[in-house]
């Protein structure tokens, strides 16, 4: 069984991801319009009939914005979240369309294994994802101010890897942003840098020497740009040894553009 991933968008004016088997589909987070969601979907030749669950990371507008239209549009649809985060949500979904999940258990959907994972972000329960097909893992990592052991531990087999490339730190610092929201961005509950997504992945192939592809997410559109989060991190990789291409692949994901489908 092969698996394919697709983001339909990236960043803080919305998240939107796709992870499908051959028979089931699962969208990670609907922070975009309904009608984008819908025809990135025709798009990607993913099959309304195939579209089993969403899936919430945490509260936050750009990851719940068209909660309830999807589950309106699509009415054979579940939604996936752990208590702390439905008790935010609650009222975008009717009750008989709700699963509840416990961060750390691994449940399944159709045909796909997924496990849910705390990150560390200023909301009530946020959590990573990790998908399965036996053999292999896809795992999305962003809206996270730090990368902790426990976190490491579930994305350090993935194959493919979405991992959040926030900021420059001195583009925030020198920025437009008032100093509360840098101080957040900053903070251990905020998100990851370039120089921190650069230490993951130079972390990860020192402990574990499989070739993987990570896509950097979650860029910012006002203090970060997708060459400079690529270069800066091309370059701390060279400083340890590694090589784009021979260690690891890496691309960046668009913030509002629908990306290519990566198949596992």
């Amino acid at each position: 069984m092969a698996l394919h991933f697709c983001s339909f968008s990236s960043g803080s004016s919305g998240n939107c991801y796709l992870v499908r088997s051959e028979t089931t589909a699962l969208l990670v987070d609907v922070g975009i319009s309904g009608r984008k969601i819908i025809d990135n979907l025709g798009k990607s030749l993913t099959r309304m009939e195939d579209l089993a669950a969403i899936l919430i990371t945490h509260e936050h507008s750009d990851h719940v914005k068209s909660l309830r239209t999807m589950t309106k549009k699509v009415p054979h649809i579940r939604t996936y979240a752990n208590q702390g985060t439905w008790e935010q949500v609650q009222d975008l979904v009717k009750e008989e369309q709700r699963a509840v999940f416990e961060t750390g258990t691994t449940f399944v959907i159709g045909d796909i294994k997924v496990k849910p994972f705390p990150i560390c972000h200023d909301a009530v329960e946020p959590v990573g994802f990790s998908f399965y097909d036996g053999s292999k893992q896809i795992s999305i990592v962003t809206d996270t101010g730090c990368l902790n052991n426990e976190i490491f531990e579930e994305i350090r087999e993935a194959d493919l890897l979405i991992l959040e490339a926030n900021h420059d730190v001195e583009m925030l610092r020198i920025g437009r942003y008032p100093w509360f929201l840098k101080q957040r961005i900053l903070g251990e509950k905020g998100h990851l840098s370039n120089v921190d997504a650069a230490s993951t992945i130079c972390r990860l192939l020192a402990e574990t020497k499989k070739y993987r592809h990570v896509l950097l997410a979650h860029l910012s559109r006002e203090n970060n740009f997708p060459e400079m989060a690529y270069q800066t991190i091309k370059n701390l990789l060279e400083e340890s040894d590694y090589f784009i291409d021979q260690n690891v692949c890496l691309n960046v994901i668009a913030r509002d553009e629908m990306s290519a489908l990566y198949t596992l």
